[in-house]
C-alpha cells in the first residue's frame, strides 16, 4: 500500500476528479488509515465455518475493496495469475497492520479469495457504468476516461481494459451470464449481509447455543423479504430439505450432493457449499480431505499396513477362537436362563452373515456357508479354522478378504461376489430365527408376570443369526475416529444430585471404554455411567420408582476410603439414609479393591441384602459390614426410632442366592445386571433365592452382552464421545 503521506494526499484529491453525476465519493477508508497511524487496530470474529462475522466484518470487506483497487490493475483477467503474487502479499500485509487476524494460511486464503471477489466486482462496476447504456448493451462509441478514479486507473490501463471488454468472446460470455442472472427462480433478498452474517444475526436473535445452521435453513432465510413473508415455492424447497435430511446420511451428503442441491435438483459445484456463503467449502464443513490418487510411497505404506492387519487378524482369530471355545463349554443349568447363542454350523448350505474383526468388528457382507465334509476351495484344502463361503451381498465396499484368493488374484470382498472364498469360523454367523423367537418368548413370559410394571428398554437384537454387538461396534468406531483414540483423552458426565445425593462429574477415559470393548474388569466410571443410564431410562419421571430406589456413590464409599476416612463414609451414608421418608432400597456397588459386589440396604427396616457373584460371605468384608451397621444405628438414633432391646444390636443381613460368575472379570457386569433386575422387578424385598423371573445359576455371555449393549447405546445417545 502507499505510504501514509500518499494516502493523505489521495484522501484530499482535487475537486475536478469527481464527476457530477456521481454524488458518492471515492471509498478509500480514511478512518482506517488514521487509526493505523495511531496504532489502533480492529478485532474481527470468525464463525464455526471459518467465515468472517462480527461488527468489523463489513469494515474489513470495504477496506479490502480499497486495497484491491489500489494494488491490482483492472487489466488483470485471472486472479490466479502468478504475476499478482507480490500485490496479493502487499494487500495481506496492509490488512494485518490494521486488523487483528491470525497470520495463518487458512486466514490468508480466505481474505485473498474475498479480494478476488472484490476485484471482479470492481471490473464489473466499471463495465456497467462506462461501457454499457441503460439497457445494459455495450455502447459503440469510445467511453471517456473515468477521471474520478484516476488515483486507481491510469489512462493506459483504461484503454487496455476497454479493448478487453469489447472482445467478441467476452461479449458472448457477458450476455449469457446476464441472461442467467436476469430472472432468478429464488431471488436472494439480503443485500450485502451475506450468509455468514445472516447466520450470526439469526443465532443472536434466537439466543441459540448452536454454532452453525444447516445450509437449507440459511437458504430459506436469505429469501425472506422485509415483510417477513415466505414464498410458497421457497417453503416447498425447505420442507423437502427437511424430509431429505431425515433419510440421507452425512456420508451421502459429503460424497454426492447436499440436501439443498438435491431439493433444488441442481448440480453441486466444487469448492463451495450451497447456502453457506463465501469461505465455506466441503472440506472445511465436513472435515473431509480432498481425494487424490496416492503416490508410490503411499501405496507402499498402504501395503505395509495391510500386511500388519493380516498379522493382527491372525492374532484376533486366535483370541476369538479361544473365547468361542470357552463359551461352548458353558452349560445352562436352569430352565429359566436366557437362550444361548448357536455355536455350531449345520451341515450343508446355510445363509450366513460375514464379519471382520480388524480394524473394527463389523458386518461386511452376506452369503452362504458350505459346511460339508471334504469340501475343497479351488481344488485345494481349506485352511484350518475356515469354511468355504459364497459371497452374495457386500455391505462394506472397502472390506478386504481375510485370506486373499490366489487363484483369481482377488483382494477385496467386493470383487468376490458370486465366487467362493475361505472365511474364519468365528466370523461367520448363521441366519436362524430360533434366537429371535426365543428372545421374544422370554420377553412375553416376563411381561405376563409384570402387567403393571414398567420394564427397562431392551436393546434391539438382530432378527436373525447370533447376537451381534451392534452398539459396541458403533461406539468403538466413534472412539477410533475421535480424540478418544489417544491416550489420556477423557469425557465428563454430569451426575445430578438426585442420583447420589450430591452433584458431581464422572470422568470417562479411554481405558474405561477399552474395558467394555475387550470385556475386561470395570472401573467405577463405567459402573456410575450405567447407574445414570438406569436413572435416565427407568426412574426419571416415575415418582414411585425414584422414591423407592436410590443409589450410593462408590466414589465416596469404598474399601480404601473406609480404611482411611471411616467418619466421612459414615456421615455420607447417614445423610443419604436421612433422605428417606418411606421405605427405600439403597443400591450400593461396593468395590473391595479387586472385586465388585452389590449391597441393597433398607435403612428403615434395617435389612441389608448381600449379592455376591463369587458366593462369598459378608463376614469376608468386616470393614464394610461394620460401616453399614454403624451407619444404620446412627440413622436410627437421628430419627429417634424405638427398637426393642433384643434387636438393638441386630441388623438383618440376608445373603441372596444370586447368579454366580465363572471367571475373575465378570463381577462388574453382574453388579450392573443385579441393579437392572432389582429395579425392573420394582420390589423393596429381594427373595433369598432371587427373583423367579431372573433365577439362574450363572448369567450367560448373552445376558452380559445385553448390559454392555445398553451401556454403549447410552454413550452414543448422550453423544459422550462426539
Amino acid at each position: 500500500m502507499a505510504s501514509d503521506q500518499e494516502n493523505s494526499q489521495d484522501a484530499n484529491a482535487p475537486d475536478d476528479t469527481s464527476e457530477k453525476e456521481i454524488t458518492r465519493g471515492i471509498t478509500i477508508m480514511k478512518s482506517i488509515i488514521r487509526d493505523r497511524d495511531k496504532a489502533v487496530t480492529y478485532n474481527v470474529n470468525w464463525n464455526a465455518d471459518n467465515q468472517l462475522i462480527g461488527s468489523n466484518a463489513a469494515k474489513l470487506a470495504s477496506y479490502i475493496g480499497t486495497l484491491v483497487r489500489m494494488h491490482i490493475p483492472i487489466t488483470a483477467t485471472r486472479w490466479s495469475n502468478k504475476e499478482l503474487g507480490s500485490a496479493k502479499d502487499k494487500i495481506w500485509t496492509e490488512i494485518l497492520r490494521s486488523f487483528n487476524i491470525e497470520d495463518t494460511t487458512i486466514r490468508k486464503k480466505y481474505i485473498l479469495q474475498l479480494a478476488g471477489k472484490r476485484h471482479r466486482g470492481w471490473r464489473t462496476f466499471l463495465t456497467n457504468k462506462y461501457l454499457k447504456d441503460k439497457e445494459k448493451n455495450f455502447v459503440e462509441y469510445d467511453p471517456e476516461y473515468p477521471v474520478k478514479y484516476a488515483i486507481f486507473i491510469t489512462e493506459e490501463e483504461w484503454v487496455a481494459f476497454v479493448a478487453q471488454r469489447r472482445d467478441e468472446n467476452f461479449k458472448k460470455v457477458s450476455a449469457t451470464n446476464r441472461e442467467r442472472a436476469s430472472n432468478p427462480t429464488y431471488a436472494y433478498k439480503k443485500g450485502r449481509l451475506g450468509y455468514a452474517r445472516l447466520e450470526e444475526k439469526i443465532l443472536d436473535e434466537t439466543k441459540s447455543d448452536a454454532t452453525s445452521l444447516p445450509p437449507h435453513v440459511l437458504w430459506k432465510e436469505a429469501r425472506v423479504g422485509k415483510d417477513g413473508t415466505v414464498r410458497d415455492d421457497v417453503q416447498h424447497i425447505y420442507d423437502e430439505c427437511e424430509t431429505l435430511s431425515q433419510s440421507i446420511s452425512t456420508a451421502e451428503d459429503q460424497e454426492n450432493r447436499s440436501v439443498l442441491s438435491r431439493a433444488l435438483n441442481v448440480p453441486e459445484y466444487p469448492g463451495r457449499v450451497r447456502g453457506k456463503g463465501h469461505g465455506c467449502t466441503p472440506t472445511s464443513l465436513y472435515k473431509n480431505p480432498r481425494r487424490r490418487n496416492p503416490s508410490n510411497q503411499e501405496v507402499m505404506e498402504t501395503l505395509q499396513a495391510l500386511q500388519a492387519q493380516v498379522l493382527q487378524l491372525q492374532k484376533d482369530n486366535e483370541r476369538y477362537r479361544c473365547m468361542e471355545k470357552c463359551s461352548s463349554q458353558l452349560k445352562e443349568t436352569s430352565e429359566k436362563a436366557s437362550i444361548n447363542c448357536q455355536n455350531k454350523f449345520p451341515e450343508g448350505i446355510s445363509s450366513c452373515q460375514l464379519y471382520l474383526s480388524s480394524p473394527t468388528y463389523r458386518l461386511v457382507g452376506k452369503g452362504k456357508v458350505h459346511n460339508t465334509s471334504g469340501d475343497l476351495l479351488h481344488h485345494r484344502p481349506l485352511p484350518d479354522g475356515h469354511l468355504k463361503v459364497s459371497v452374495d451381498v457386500v455391505l462394506d465396499k472397502d472390506a478386504l478378504l481375510p485370506i486373499p484368493d490366489i487363484v483369481s488374484e482377488t483382494t477385496f470382498l467386493r470383487d468376490a461376489i458370486g465366487s467362493f472364498v475361505a472365511w474364519p469360523l468365528d466370523l461367520i454367523f448363521i441366519d436362524d430365527e430360533v434366537f429371535a423367537q426365543g428372545s421374544q418368548q422370554l420377553s412375553q413370559k416376563i411381561g405376563s408376570r409384570q402387567k403393571n410394571k414398567r420394564d427397562l428398554p431392551v436393546t434391539s437384537l438382530p432378527k436373525k443369526g447370533a447376537f451381534v454387538p451392534r452398539y459396541q461396534i458403533s461406539l468403538e468406531t466413534l472412539v477410533d475416529s475421535s480424540d478418544m483414540a489417544t491416550a489420556g483423552a477423557i469425557r465428563l458426565l454430569d451426575m445430578e444430585e438426585d442420583i447420589f445425593g450430591y452433584s458431581c462429574t464422572e470422568t470417562i477415559g479411554k481405558e474405561d471404554l477399552e474395558h467394555i470393548f475387550r470385556h475386561q474388569e470395570l472401573g467405577v466410571g463405567v459402573i456410575h455411567t450405567y447407574i445414570r443410564f438406569l436413572y435416565d431410562n427407568f426412574m426419571r419421571g416415575n415418582d414411585q420408582l425414584s422414591n423407592r430406589f436410590r443409589f450410593v456413590s462408590s466414589s465416596l464409599v469404598n474399601k480404601a476410603l473406609i480404611c482411611r476416612e471411616p467418619d466421612s463414609c459414615r456421615e455420607y451414608l447417614v445423610k443419604r439414609f436421612m433422605a428417606s421418608s418411606t421405605n427405600n432400597l439403597y443400591l450400593w456397588p461396593y468395590n473391595s479393591g479387586c472385586h465388585w459386589l452389590l449391597l441393597a440396604i433398607d435403612p428403615l427396616k434395617e435389612v441389608v441384602y448381600f449379592l455376591n457373584s463369587i458366593d462369598g460371605e459378608w463376614t469376608n468384608y468386616p470393614d464394610m459390614k461394620q460401616l453399614v451397621d454403624t451407619s444404620i444405628k446412627v440413622f436410627r438414633s437421628q430419627r429417634q426410632a424405638r427398637v426393642p432391646r433384643t434387636k438393638s444390636s441386630n441388623i438383618t443381613w440376608i445373603k441372596v442366592q444370586c447368579p454366580l460368575q465363572r471367571n475373575g472379570i465378570d463381577c462388574g457386569y453382574f453388579v450392573m445386571r443385579f441393579m437392572r433386575e432389582i429395579i425392573n422387578m420394582n420390589q423393596i424385598e429381594i427373595p433369598i433365592t432371587y427373583f423367579d423371573e431372573y433365577k439362574c445359576a450363572h448369567y450367560t455371555r448373552l445376558q452380559l452382552e445385553q448390559i454392555k449393549e445398553e451401556l454403549c447405546q447410552y454413550f452414543i445417545e448422550k453423544r459422550l464421545i462426539i
